[in-house]
């Protein structure tokens, strides 16, 4: 019983100390463990705090460096009601206004200059109307009227000229030019351009939502669509009126051009590469004008449907032929069915015209079949060739 009494005796005291010890580690370790968790979390808001400065600080440093170099694009002309057509997808030119469809300047779009020698570019739809005068209104206020326009004929892109030095002013800030090519879906993109026509260098932010997208879009002034392309999608916000301004990477440089939205969605545009630009320039920087093989034709394409049920085949049916062009030059007419182009069979979905033609040079010559109809009704197959001329001005 005594040796049965000590062993519990002695278990009993190495608890007590092993509970003394836990009491005494506790008061001296504790407060250091608060601590480091206090820490922890002020790290923690603070590592938070340096994020949103730093997204922040990114915005507001693109903003500075590149909003001097958006312009608005102004026209005075009188405007159609096309604006009232709709589309699933249009051009964001600015709706005119009743009072806009007078002789009287009104905003319709955006640019941004790439020389101080007075290049600004645009998008070619902002510009379409070839009777209106265009000027270009700064940051600062102050305007330059548009001496020369250049529009891309396959391209919704285009160039204007103005007089940097016009009125003394010579402030022309370019922008610098990104590589489209390297863009990653979820990086920032913003958005600076002039909404509604009545916002100068208003930003958005986002991301890029996309690469590569093919859309249809069309024009609220001409009511045509348009296929455009591997485009650039982005959830910036854009609105009527940013058409033609910069979409740029959180480096400040020029990725895309905003070019079109979605009407069925919401944070839903589009912008047209800037490879795509820097082609289009190498080719004006060089040439003085754009450089593109040209036929001579306004075509619509027939589709299989129509083929069949009106028992004329498939290809470009020839509206107009350009005078002196040089499809005037080998023999088209209006009313042909151009069916082949240097060798391939035209269809609505894979082999428009244009395509073909693009992919060809100036100065090439090309073997064109056509389907022609005679006096009688018959039909016929015509073979030429023609040579491919510089697209003039568009």
């Amino acid at each position: 019983m005594t040796k049965l009494y000590m062993r519990k005796l002695i278990i009993l005291v190495v608890i007590l100390l092993l509970a003394l010890g836990l009491v005494s580690a506790a008061e001296k370790y504790l407060p250091s463990l608060v601590n480091i968790a206090e820490e922890s979390n002020i790290l923690s808001e603070e590592n938070q705090k340096v994020k949103i400065i730093t997204e922040e600080s990114i915005v507001i440093d693109v903003v500075k460096k590149v909003g001097p170099s958006v312009v608005t694009i102004a026209a005075e002309s009188t405007v159609a009601d096309l604006f009232e057509k709709s589309d699933p997808f249009f051009f964001f030119n600015v709706p005119p206004s009743p009072s806009a469809r007078s002789q009287e300047p009104h905003n319709i779009g955006s640019g941004f200059v790439i020389s101080k020698e007075g290049i600004i570019v645009t998008n070619k739809h902002v510009v379409s109307d070839r009777n209106a005068k265009y000027t270009v209104v700064t940051d600062k206020d102050r305007q330059y009227a548009v001496q020369k326009i250049y529009r891309d004929p396959l391209n919704d892109i285009a160039i204007l000229q103005v007089d940097p030095g016009q009125n003394g002013f010579g402030d022309l800030r370019p922008v610098e030019l990104g590589d489209s090519s390297k863009l990653q879906v979820g990086q920032i993109a913003i958005a600076i351009g002039t909404p509604l026509g009545e916002f100068n260098n208003s930003v958005t932010r986002g991301i890029v939502s996309g690469l590569g997208r093919g859309i249809v879009a069309g024009s609220v002034f001409e009511g045509f669509a348009e296929e455009l392309d591997n485009v650039i999608q982005t959830d910036a916000a854009i609105n009527p009126g940013n058409s033609g301004g910069p979409l740029l990477n959180s480096a400040g440089q020029v990725i895309g051009i905003n070019t079109a939205v979605s009407q069925g969605g919401e944070n839903i545009g589009f912008a047209l590469p800037i490879n795509l630009v820097r082609e289009v320039l190498q080719s004006f920087n060089q040439t003085g004008q754009f450089n593109r093989p040209y036929l001579g034709v306004a075509y619509r394409m027939v589709s299989r449907e129509l083929s069949v049920r009106n028992q004329i085949p498939e290809g470009a049916y020839v509206e107009t032929v350009v005078k002196d062009s040089s499809a005037e030059k080998s023999g088209v007419r209006a009313g042909d069915i151009i069916t082949h182009f240097d060798g391939k069979r035209l269809q609505q979905n894979n082999a428009e015209l244009s395509r073909l033609i693009s992919a060809k040079k100036v100065g090439d010559t090309v073997a064109i079949t056509l389907y022609r109809e005679n006096e009688n009704g018959e039909g016929q197959e015509i073979k030429i060739s023609a040579t491919l001329e510089n697209a003039p001005d568009q």
